[in-house]
């Protein structure tokens, strides 16, 4: 699935924060300055209501790119079931072959680890708490799921370590009381993570509730980091303050120092609120509400959500098997088990649950043929295309992966390719840029790597018949054009992200491909 935004954070100890576009009605500014959030030149205020609690609206009119905010992590560490990882620096290890702590005997890359003895890896504290356990076994570090509790621990470990972040750690929110009627959540957290902690790490001066509260925090809270392949969560003193929508105006990214960084997508006037998405901006209606509710404990009541067509994007929508016109939709998006209708014929309907279990069987489908086969990803395709609608959000996920694969899968080299094929890499990343537009508008990852994945095929297009003498001199200008437009945006928004990063590779390579346009200019004359 391609990286469309999913955080996974929450509102603080104010009021749930729904998702509201009317950023001054029964408000007011918040007095207090919120650690981090200091600053003389801040581009935002804090507001306050009693439907949504708090939150943060543009003081005067943010441009495009602007930094609005960056704060430092709280704490950082291992994801839920992750595989196993080095507890410095969260490289994969295979276990049978990677080093141990000389203390606690806990799995590392090597025994000179960057992360060995620094705040955000394998701390002095961790690893002294963690020698005074029995040794992970194997079987410890992935049957039994140890890893999971190594997040909650470095939380708890605040308390007595550094006691200022245990305090700002406790202005978040837990939602203990939901999540207790929530067995499959309460249930698992106790076996793997607080039953650990206290039976079998024996730190029993860590209550029961007070292990489950700080699980509570992580749950609801924390976000997804990690740069090259790694896949980590911290949590953040402040980000909560930022509203949820699923059409969010915000991007963030995080450097090698697990820094967020939150900027503007696109111009945020003064005034409106500052949003960004608590869910995967990529799946459709149902299953970003469903995420929402299960894990953020809110009903999404947005624009998106609220429009059957997803803003016109089709996400959630299937053709009609009766008419072979109409798009099948719900007939009440903010009702999950509301019926589906066709638009065209008014004929077709069908209940939810036959939509869940169709839509289900589909994913489970693509999922099990991967993400790296254009053969395979070409018949799925195929295979639905008279069953969903081709911008469908499971359609989109296959495209994104082709949008990439064509160009770079062995078979596949972009300058290999038949104009066929190029053309069909064109038109695929044309599609996907429709959708994101509209979904994640302005400076965004998606749209940046598919600008700069669009820019190929176009270009060895034209350049083909250009050398057949097959295309005109005012023809060429307006590809180039193109061209160094899809660049230039591709360059700027990927080269905000973290070195060494692949999108940040990309970026550097767009902002080489245009310095190799003048080259063109040289030929046709100034562009």
């Amino acid at each position: 699935m391609p990286r469309g935004r999913k955080h996974k954070k929450s509102n603080g100890k104010n009021k749930r924060k729904h998702n509201h576009h009317q950023s001054t009605v029964d408000s007011k500014a918040d007095s207090e300055e919120d650690n981090d959030c200091e600053t003389k030149d801040r581009l935002y205020e804090i507001q306050s209501s009693e439907i949504i609690g708090r939150y943060l609206v543009a003081s005067r009119d943010i441009e495009q790119a602007s930094v609005i905010f960056h704060e430092d992590a709280l704490v950082v560490g291992p994801s839920q079931d992750t595989r196993p990882l080095c507890l410095g620096c969260y490289k994969s290890l295979n276990l049978t072959t990677s080093s141990r702590c000389s203390k606690c005997k806990w799995p590392l890359c090597a025994n000179d680890c960057p992360g060995l003895h620094t705040e955000h890896g394998h701390s002095e504290a961790e690893c002294a708490a963690l020698a005074k356990c029995p040794p992970p076994t194997v079987n410890d570090l992935t049957t039994h799921k140890a890893y999971n509790a190594i997040v909650p621990l470095r939380c708890l470990l605040l308390k007595s370590h550094n006691p200022a972040k245990w305090n700002i750690l406790q202005t978040l929110e837990a939602h203990n009381s939901i999540r207790k009627k929530l067995n499959y959540i309460w249930e698992c957290n106790q076996k793997y993570i607080v039953d650990r902690i206290r039976n079998t790490w024996k730190m029993e001066e860590h209550t029961e509730e007070e292990i489950h509260t700080v699980c509570g925090y992580l749950e609801v809270n924390a976000f997804e980091v990690g740069q090259g392949g790694i896949s980590i969560r911290a949590l953040y003193p402040n980000v909560f303050l930022v509203a949820h929508d699923c059409t969010p105006n915000t991007s963030h990214n995080d450097n090698e120092n697990y820094q967020l960084v939150v900027r503007a997508a696109s111009r945020i006037k003064q005034g409106q609120l500052i949003t960004l998405s608590y869910a995967n901006t990529l799946h459709g209606t149902l299953r970003r509400r469903e995420h929402l509710k299960t894990a953020k404990f809110f009903d999404c009541i947005c624009a998106r959500c609220s429009d059957p067509t997803e803003l016109g994007t089709n996400l959630s929508s299937l053709k009609c098997p009766k008419c072979l016109k109409g798009a099948v939709l719900s007939t009440k998006p903010l009702d999950d088990k509301a019926d589906w209708l066709c638009t065209n014929c008014s004929q077709y309907s069908v209940p939810y649950h036959t939509i869940e279990k169709l839509i289900e069987r589909i994913q489970n489908g693509l999922d099990s043929i991967g993400m790296d086969s254009v053969v395979d990803l070409e018949n799925f395709l195929k295979k639905y295309e008279k069953v969903l609608h081709p911008q469908h959000y499971i359609m989109i996920a296959a495209k994104y992966s082709l949008s990439q694969l064509y160009g770079k899968a062995p078979g596949y080299v972009i300058h290999q390719l038949s104009d066929d094929l190029l053309m069909r890499k064109r038109d695929i990343c044309s599609e996907l840029l429709k959708v994101f537009d509209v979904i994640e508008p302005g400076y965004s990852r998606l749209r940046g790597v598919t600008l700069y994945e669009i820019h190929a095929p176009i270009m060895i297009l034209f350049t083909r018949r250009f050398e057949a003498n097959s295309i005109q001199k005012k023809e060429v200008k307006i590809e180039l054009k193109q061209v160094i437009r899809y660049l230039r945006e591709a360059s700027t928004i990927l080269n905000f992200e973290t070195e060494n990063s692949m999108e940040k590779i990309m970026g550097k390579a767009a902002t080489e491909a245009l310095e190799r346009m003048k080259d063109w200019e040289r030929i046709i004359g100034k562009l």
